[in-house]
């Protein structure tokens, strides 16, 4: 017999969980990396949503939300203060407040509607995960764009569960994470099995669960890139003289061996950062014809990032720079981030906060360009700053044949925070799961080379001007996880809501609950 799941906490403790399970959740994630306690802090959050009320349940979500944002993303608050910072983690921790009633309604449907060990231990886990990640999915797209960070799979950059990305994508983990967790939480009150068999069952599943091999992601040959991290004064309020940033980039690159720069050892491509060559070269000669000099110098193609001016609409570039020639290829950002890089509906945003809002002087237009270049003969794929947490944008790069990628970005703003480690932990997964090198090249750090297996090839040390020069393998592999693409995502969301809706229809009067759990027999 299954027992009707009643709510295990009363409210105030559900909350305190709740609140509680915010920092658990986000010690997984760096810098501190202990990603075991990512799977505790989501048995916290479900642990406190079962047996809620709608009101009730979107309180426990939001405050798990809250509590959780206001830690993960405190550098939001390094130079604006506590606006911005409370604003979005308020913002995301609403979607965890309208995802936590659609969780405790799957709890309370689901085992009235199929009333049966396979009811609650094969459809509830499977659905109460779906469900967490329709909400991720959602926070990842709506409004604006979406904000990604913060997803429970990017804890696990460092886990053996990061190995896992190249089968299922990101989404994917997520789903299998709170899978695992909603199922070992289900086990205690399955009265129809034996102890001992659910030892097993919680073992197998665990088992199941760390035990995915790696994908093979082949490789066929490799290029020499430089990477150049000159740990300039790239802060939006650093007040730095005009061509500071750039000056310091040449300054490092002319620092990179002369055994690199001609002979046999000497480097395909040198990668500089996000808003590395400002002003513009291809409006400012000065810029131009020092690019010219360093491309010649090191008979290679640079790819550098800055701001153009098309239309009068303004982009944050990456330049494709080639001696004698200029720019021969260029990709726009394509996922600005709003509040950030623009303010979306200014006018109305405005009064809330003007002095906040008129700090974003210039707003940056989303790209529409292909995001790889073909820098001699290599496909590389271009990604900016937080263009790395959007899904859609590593499919375009792997549809458009690239054999490495290149994540240029500019993390001075956040200073010494999480958020460069963060980011850098995201990237190490997104190589992963392409099967690609990637070259993670920041104004400040943290810069690292990092394989197609995640491993780091080289690193910088952060906010310390270096370089990297790696033989980087180029890849050949297509995972199931960039075949697959969105559509994972799409699957396991869509299977928590379709089976929400199934549970809803199909639901029948509830049955009795037990005061005290018949012991198992046998």
């Amino acid at each position: 017999m299954q027992t009707v799941p009643r709510a295990p906490l009363p409210l105030w403790l559900a909350v305190l969980v709740a609140a509680a399970a915010g920092p658990v959740l986000d010690a997984g994630f760096p810098d501190k990396d202990w990603w075991p306690l990512t799977f505790v802090g989501i048995a916290m959050v479900l642990l406190a949503q079962r047996g809620r009320r709608a009101g009730s349940a979107f309180l426990v979500g939001w405050v798990a939300g809250e509590a959780f944002y206001l830690v993960h993303v405190s550098w939001t608050a390094l130079y604006l203060g506590p606006v911005p910072w409370v604003a979005l983690s308020t913002l995301e921790a609403l979607f965890w407040g309208v995802g936590g009633i659609l969780i405790t309604l799957a709890y309370r449907w689901v085992p009235r509607a199929f009333p049966t060990l396979l009811g609650r231990l094969g459809l509830l886990p499977v659905i109460v995960s779906g469900l967490w990640v329709l909400r991720e999915f959602v926070t990842g797209t709506w409004p604006y764009g979406g904000f990604s960070w913060g997803r429970v799979a990017e804890s696990q950059s460092l886990s053996p569960l990061a190995l896992m990305v190249a089968w299922i994508g990101i989404s994917g983990v997520s789903f299998v994470m709170v899978w695992l967790v909603a199922f070992l939480l289900e086990l205690p009150g399955a009265l129809d099995v034996r102890t001992v068999q659910r030892w097993l069952l919680a073992g197998a599943a665990v088992a199941l669960v760390f035990a995915i091999p790696a994908w093979p992601a082949t490789t066929s040959g490799s290029t020499r890139i430089a990477a150049v991290q000159g740990n300039g004064p790239a802060g939006y309020f650093d007040n730095a003289p005009v061509g500071a940033v750039f000056n310091s980039q040449v300054a490092e690159t002319l620092r990179i061996p002369s055994s690199q720069v001609s002979g046999v050892k000497k480097v395909d491509m040198v990668v500089w950062p996000e808003g590395s060559a400002l002003p513009d070269p291809t409006r400012d000669p000065d810029n131009a014809a020092i690019l010219d000099a360093l491309s010649r110098k090191f008979g290679a193609p640079f790819v550098v990032g800055t701001i153009t001016s098309r239309d009068d609409r303004l982009y944050n570039t990456s330049l494709q720079w080639e001696a004698g020639k200029g720019a021969v290829d260029y990709y726009d950002k394509k996922h600005p981030v709003p509040f950030g890089e623009y303010v979306p509906d200014r006018a109305f945003w405005r009064p809330f906060a003007p002095q906040l809002i008129d700090l974003i002087g210039r707003d940056y237009t989303p790209g529409t360009r292909d995001n790889v270049f073909d820098v001699g003969g290599v496909r590389a794929g271009i990604s900016i700053c937080f263009d790395i947490v959007d899904d859609q944008l590593l499919t375009d790069m792997m549809r458009g044949g690239a054999q490495v990628i290149l994540a240029q970005t500019n993390n001075a703003d956040f200073g010494e925070t999480d958020e460069n480690q963060q980011q850098l932990a995201i990237a190490r997964l997104r190589a992963i799961e392409a099967g690609r090198s990637l070259v993670n090249i920041s104004t400040v750090g943290s810069s690292q080379i990092i394989g197609p297996d995640g491993r780091t090839i080289s690193s910088i040390p952060p906010f310390k001007p270096g370089h990297m020069v790696a033989d980087v393998p180029l890849g050949t592999t297509t995972t199931p996880a960039t075949l697959l693409s969105r559509g994972i995502e799409f699957l396991v969301a869509g299977l928590g809501l379709f089976g929400l809706i199934v549970a809803f229809t199909a639901r029948r009067g509830p049955l009795p609950t037990m005061k005290r759990p018949l012991p198992p027999r046998g």
